[in-house]
């Protein structure tokens, strides 16, 4: 046989010969000790990857695709006269991983909308996977039934995604962990909390003697673990409510007596109990108080309540836009978390795991 290879059995040790152009042989004993150039792959070929942006948050999924090296997917999103959403997905997306990168924000029910119909037309043009890259997860306060014939409107938006064609979500800091078990599908649920602690360490002097607060009792397993691996001491507010957005009646547990305290929550949303919060954390004799949260969403008086409120800060992560909240007040500054997101992009995309974002800042 000339130019070709051929497997011999001799004793079973699968020898395998070449013969080269000139008739020598070549031998080897070992099939590791070759390697053939045009040996067909034994894995499957990733498919490529593709990441289109909602119209919540444009700037977040250009940030996402920068640390990637991609960009942005094409796709043009509008209103029909009757205020129907249309959108087309001006590329190919044919056996493609696709990333669709759209926040629960602003226009919270058009834009989840928008987000269902981009991952159904993915879907049905053939996209080998559609990723929901859902920084702030929409409904997720409404996660139980806490009175009579009250919905779980979280767990219907769980289905609507399912239904639309999802496979994966990725969102970060769910207001309530079991909100993952409403879906049938893979959810990653991201921490800010790496972000949180990274920024407390570089921006907050002395922060070895501070006071990390938990606003109510459902975030005191985040603040501890928070207090943990900074190795500082924490305090927790309990809360009682009669109505949504507005505080009743506040005791602090815990004692932060002249010492810095910092407020860490997962969102603020008309900023009720932060500012009830810091209030009473003053006539409790802290020395200063800063806020933090995951999701700053700022609605209603919340920015007027910020400015007028004794924070030092009120830090807050990009899952929300904040360029416009950024010039109304100073006191309010962002950690920048879309190199999580890029990083679990990346990851998923790989199949590579992503337990190692929940406690760890990618480089």
């Amino acid at each position: 046989m000339k130019n070709g290879i051929q497997l011999v059995d001799e004793d079973k040790s699968c020898k395998i010969s070449i013969t080269n152009s000139d008739s020598s042989e070549i031998s080897f004993n070992h099939i590791s000790e070759l390697v053939l150039e045009h040996r067909p792959s034994l894995c499957p070929r990733m498919p490529n990857i593709k990441v289109f942006g909602g119209s919540s948050h444009p700037e977040l999924t250009k940030l996402i695709c920068a640390r990637l090296g991609l960009e942005p997917g094409r796709v043009i999103t509008k209103k029909f006269s009757n205020r129907e959403t249309s959108v087309e997905i001006n590329e190919s997306v044919r056996g493609e991983d696709v990333f669709i990168v759209q926040s629960g924000c602003g226009e919270i029910n058009d834009n989840l909308m928008e987000l269902l119909i981009m991952i159904n037309a993915c879907k049905i043009a053939s996209a080998s996977r559609v990723t929901a890259v859902i920084p702030c997860f929409p409904y997720a306060r409404q996660d139980r039934k806490d009175k009579s014939r009250a919905p779980i409107s979280a767990k219907l938006v769980a289905n609507m995604l399912s239904v639309a064609g999802a496979d994966h979500i990725i969102t970060m800091d769910l207001h309530a962990s079991q909100i993952q078990g409403f879906f049938d599908i893979p959810v990653d649920n991201l921490f800010a909390e790496p972000a949180v602690i990274r920024w407390i360490s570089l921006h907050i002097p002395d922060f070895k003697n501070a006071v990390i607060v938990s606003p109510d009792a459902g975030g005191a397993k985040r603040v501890t673990s928070i207090a943990d691996r900074l190795n500082i001491d924490f305090a927790l507010i309990h809360k009682e409510r009669k109505r949504a957005n507005q505080v009743d009646s506040m005791v602090l547990v815990g004692d932060v007596t002249k010492r810095i305290t910092i407020l860490v929550d997962d969102m603020a949303d008309t900023c009720g109990t932060f500012e009830c919060a810091s209030q009473k954390l003053l006539s409790a004799g802290a020395s200063k108080v800063y806020a933090i949260c995951t999701h700053g969403i700022f609605s209603g008086p919340a920015i007027s309540k910020i400015n007028n409120s004794p924070f030092e800060a009120v830090v807050v992560t990009n899952t929300i836009p904040q360029e416009e909240n950024m010039k109304n007040s100073n006191k309010i500054q962002v950690i920048d978390v879309s190199m999580m997101f890029s990083e679990a992009i990346r990851r998923t995309h790989n199949g590579e795991s992503v337990s190692y974002l929940f406690t760890q800042m990618p480089l």
